[in-house]
């Protein structure tokens, strides 16, 4: 069982790809696409059940240099 997230992230200004090649390096995303408004990279991702969430982004995601903040938002049940 795996638990499904979203996480908006904000680059620093000029390093949107860059951080984006990285993510998908990385290979821990299911979608990851470019943005409008306050943030520039949503991405959608699978954490095991047995993960904490919050651990699994910092070690996985957000020592990424260019990331310059990030919101995840938890899911519960598809319609």
């Amino acid at each position: 069982m795996t638990t499904c997230v979203f996480v908006q992230i904000r680059c620093k200004p000029g390093t949107t790809y860059r951080v984006a090649e990285e993510i998908t390096l990385k290979e821990i995303h299911s979608e990851l696409y470019s943005t409008s408004g306050d943030f520039d990279l949503l991405m959608k991702l699978y954490i095991p059940a047995d993960a904490d969430v919050g651990k699994f982004i910092n070690d996985q995601l957000l020592d990424i240099d260019g990331i310059e903040r990030s919101l995840t938002t938890l899911t519960f049940k598809a319609f």
